[in-house]
């Protein structure tokens, strides 16, 4: 009894870890899939302001808008295709590692001007506008340019892969074109084959029929010395005989003579 309630608690004991570890994990997926989109409303909810300070905002204030706007929208299109072709390109780790590196900046130079759009002083705005403009345009460049490496390097593998299955099907389309003319070539020699076979039965035929009409020949069997002599044919023999010789094909049979 001792080693059966021993049994029964170590199963419920792994029963009760199971449960807690699904319940751990599954709260923190949900936990996750929640910090996912509030992230993604509130990253929605900043670009819409963006574009509306972008055009509501002429000036210095506009353009600080637009150059968050167009940093923000770079790296987010760099990251996504970096992060969605790395599990698939293990050569792109290094690009994402740069990547991680570059996005330190770009969050350090979206948080400076970020400052700006609440500085009141609108000349040290307009001061600062074309070092703020030059550092944007560096760092944009930069993600442009990882990105258009991960996709020209994605569909460059693409093609590579599309040419090699095409040279797959073509070789095995020629196989299954050469395999019929095999079998075509086989039919052939099978069909001569028969025909050799069914003329040479014709002709063994031929020959024993030419050999029976000989033994059937009038003295055929008869002994050298025993020899019947030719009977004399009358007329009417003559006709019966010429109307039973079957002629050719295109000739007409001959009519017996009455008897009167």
């Amino acid at each position: 009894m001792e080693a059966v309630a021993v049994i029964v608690a170590l199963i419920f004991a792994v029963l009760v870890a199971l449960a807690v570890i699904a319940t751990v994990r599954t709260v923190r997926a949900v936990k996750r899939g929640v910090d996912r989109t509030v992230h993604q409303a509130r990253r929605t909810v900043e670009d819409t302001r963006l574009k509306a300070r972008q055009f509501a905002q002429p000036g210095a204030a506009g353009e600080v808008a637009q150059l968050r706007l167009s940093l923000r929208t770079s790296m987010r299109a760099t990251q996504d295709a970096l992060q969605t072709a790395a599990p698939e390109d293990p050569s792109l780790s290094e690009a994402l590692a740069l990547f991680q590196r570059l996005s330190a900046h770009g969050r350090e130079l979206d948080d400076e001007l970020k400052r700006l759009e609440t500085e009141p002083d609108k000349a040290r705005i307009t001061a600062r506008l074309p070092e703020l403009r030059e550092r944007t345009a560096r760092v944009k460049d930069s993600a442009d340019s990882l990105r258009f490496a991960a996709q020209d390097r994605a569909r460059r593998f693409a093609d590579d892969d599309l040419e090699t299955l095409s040279g797959q099907i073509r070789m095995e389309a020629g196989a299954l074109r050469h395999w019929s003319d095999e079998g075509t070539g086989e039919a052939a020699g099978m069909s001569g084959a028969a025909g050799m076979g069914d003329g040479a039965a014709r002709a063994g035929a031929g020959g024993t029929a030419g050999t029976a009409s000989a033994a059937e020949a009038p003295g055929a069997g008869a002994p050298a010395g025993e020899q019947q002599e030719p009977q004399a044919i009358t007329g009417r023999d003559r006709d019966r005989d010429a109307w039973r010789s079957p002629g050719y094909s295109w000739q007409k049979a001959g009519r017996p003579e009455s008897a009167g």
